[in-house]
């Protein structure tokens, strides 16, 4: 039976040989794309975005819809999963310098990764809880300190004086739309890597030594999805709440203040980054910057180095970074107060300072020498 071109482009794609576990995120991320989106889908046909039961209604959803209880669990936790597997493979491509070789491919990957930022934040304020209520009210605040205009920005985006139901509205709208461009996006970002094919960890891009995609591969990526959601099956079954804040299972209370206002784990790198400036505005910078700078690394000064295999010093600032990202996390969930602020200054120094090094130190940096 012949092959559609588009079934054709996919299944026949030249592959290196060589690929790693890390290659597999790519696939990974799809499918919980698609988890997300199918249980989003279900989720909204009983949500209510009304202040006065949107609270309830996901209780509703819970305790009273046949399944309910499991597509909430799913959606919630699939979220933490899908950024789990977004910074792999973030990072596999910042270890391997797929920036360098495959730059449209990572430029259009950076802008899914600022959409899913904004996605995942959207749907933390939806269940009205204590800490959606308040996470909204604080991370929407920062838009106040851009000079002139962030008084008028941050209620523009309220809809009002202060969070409530126009900013809840407007927000369930932005969470449904979004994971469709998120999707597009995707697709446009699958383009742009078969324009010249995947590389393999010594940057080669050459179609000499290659294999079809499928089923070499195909069957894999299945493998590592199916195993994939075993684990979200068992988080979800076993350990519901465990990345969940237990003050979002208070209804939102704009009286009571929490005790220690922060967002999701994932987001707590920057939140730490965000702290760690005594400034308002210079926090905002940072805090910007510390996702936008992956922009800037397909724009490094020197190309040229040796493979990262066997680049000893790239491998040791490479995880000298991870190490960082992880205390920052860390250090986001900690409450302001000594010694985590004082240690959250150096921490955000040595994240940036990391990134300046891959921009333009020559022993950091490799370009392959078959790549276009």
């Amino acid at each position: 039976m012949r092959k559609l071109p588009m079934i054709k482009e996919l299944t026949d794609l030249p592959s290196p040989i060589s690929f790693s576990i890390w290659w597999n995120g790519g696939s990974i991320l799809g499918i919980m794309l698609g988890v997300q989106l199918v249980t989003g889908i279900f989720l909204s046909m009983h949500y209510t975005a009304d202040m006065e039961s949107t609270f309830y209604s996901v209780v509703h959803i819970m305790r009273d819809i046949p399944g309910g209880w499991w597509f909430r669990l799913i959606h919630a936790n699939g979220a933490s999963f899908f950024f789990i597997f977004l910074y792999l493979h973030i990072g596999r491509g910042i270890y391997y310098q797929s920036y360098l070789t495959q730059t449209r491919t990572w430029m259009v990957g950076s802008s899914i990764f600022l959409l899913c930022m904004g996605t995942a934040f959207l749907g933390y304020v939806l269940p009205w809880g204590q800490m959606s209520f308040w996470g909204a009210t604080v991370i929407t605040n920062l838009l106040s300190a851009i000079p002139y205009f962030g008084p008028s920005m941050v209620e523009w985006v309220w809809g009002g004086f202060s969070v409530g139901q126009p900013t809840l509205n407007r927000f369930f709208s932005l969470h449904f739309v979004l994971p469709f461009l998120i999707s597009g996006m995707a697709v446009l970002h699958l383009m742009f890597l078969h324009e010249k094919g995947s590389t393999n960890p010594l940057g080669d891009l050459n179609h000499i030594n290659k294999i079809p995609f499928h089923p070499y591969y195909s069957w894999k990526d299945v493998v590592g999805g199916v195993m994939v959601l075993f684990m979200l099956l068992m988080v979800c079954f076993f350990l519901p709440s465990v990345l969940s804040d237990p003050e979002n299972y208070m209804m939102a209370n704009p009286m009571v203040t929490p005790v220690h206002i922060q967002p999701e784990w994932y987001f707590l790198f920057a939140y730490a980054i965000l702290r760690s400036i005594p400034s308002k505005l210079g926090g905002v910078i940072a805090l910007a910057f510390s996702v936008l700078v992956l922009y800037f690394l397909p724009l490094g000064l020197v190309k040229w180095s040796v493979p990262v295999s066997f680049n000893l010093m790239y491998q040791v600032l490479f995880w000298s970074m991870v190490t960082t990202f992880l205390l920052l996390t860390w250090l986001g969930a900690c409450p302001i107060e000594e010694p985590y602020f004082s240690l959250s200054q150096p921490m955000t120094v040595f994240f940036f300072i990391s990134f300046i090094l891959l921009l333009v130190c020559p022993w950091f940096r490799f370009k392959s020498l078959y790549s276009s």
